[in-house]
């Protein structure tokens, strides 16, 4: 690309940063954006925080060699495990004048308006649970209305949406235990996030195996869409750097083919995509 191409860098460890970059095209169609799937590395949820930090500041790295000035981690995992070092050690020392955002903090900001009691339940990747990124957070973050948080570590939802098993009777054995496993803990929790980027594909099984209606279930790409948008507006010196005709790339470290026959099923329309090397 040539040199004047300066788009926003969307990371995931696999496919389900798609859902987050189709909200990010949706709400904000005249930005260029450049998606990077490690999906040769993927799954990252079951990884070491050492491991999950290399590997994306890896990715961070090539995105920024790619032109970009803001990267956002479409990624719990290295939202949880990588993030905070990648902003606080690195970016200081590699790229002072560019940003790293996660999705973890958009997500908990939402719930914190969105519960009535205060009891929040976190399904996530095994990585993002251990972390406690998202207890600590909501913590931190909600002003004392968050008075619970229960997570249940999801490890096979991911190689489902990854396995394009959705919709299955294998699926919804998983997800209906994981459910079950999560609101035996607390039953009062009335807002539940899905800490992973790859659970929107399993929406339909989600809602079925949730025990009352009363509960909001809480998908980040819309969430962290609104969030992007509010702060490009709000960092003007980001802003301008991001060039804006609409011209979007996709980068995999796996077969360019097969990632180009999941993504359409992801985002709904044929792309063209790039295997790369990290």
């Amino acid at each position: 690309m040539t040199t004047n191409y300066h788009p926003i860098g969307v990371f995931d460890s696999g496919y389900g940063g798609l859902t987050v970059l189709k909200e990010f095209i949706a709400l904000l169609p005249d930005y260029d954006f450049i998606y990077l799937g490690d999906n040769a590395r993927t799954p990252y949820g079951t990884r070491s925080f050492d491991v999950v930090y290399e590997y994306t500041l890896e990715a961070v790295q090539r995105l920024f060699d790619e032109g970009c000035y803001l990267v956002i981690l479409a990624c719990n995992t290295a939202s949880a495990k990588a993030l905070r070092t990648i902003q606080q050690r690195d970016l200081p020392r590699i790229a002072p004048n560019k940003r790293v955002l996660g999705v973890i903090r958009p997500a908990v900001e939402e719930v914190a308006g969105i519960t009535k009691n205060g009891h929040v339940g976190v399904v996530a990747t095994s990585g993002t649970v251990a972390s406690e990124s998202y207890p600590i957070e909501l913590e931190k973050w909600s002003g004392a209305r968050v008075k619970q948080t229960t997570q249940e570590a999801c490890p096979m939802w991911v190689p489902i949406v990854e396995s394009n098993l959705m919709n299955t009777a294998g699926a919804d054995f998983f997800i209906q235990s994981n459910l079950q496993s999560l609101f035996q803990k607390d039953p009062l929790i009335d807002s539940l996030i899905l800490g992973c980027t790859h659970y929107p594909l399993l929406i339909d099984s989600i809602r079925k195996f949730v025990p009352h209606g009363g509960v909001q279930v809480i998908e980040q790409g819309k969430i962290v869409a609104r969030k992007l948008q509010d702060y490009l507006y709000r960092h003007p010196e980001i802003d301008e750097n991001c060039t804006k005709s609409s011209v979007h790339r996709f980068l995999t470290t796996e077969d360019a083919h097969f990632f180009e026959v999941r993504a359409e099923q992801f985002l709904g329309y044929p792309i063209q995509a790039e295997k790369i090397e990290l």
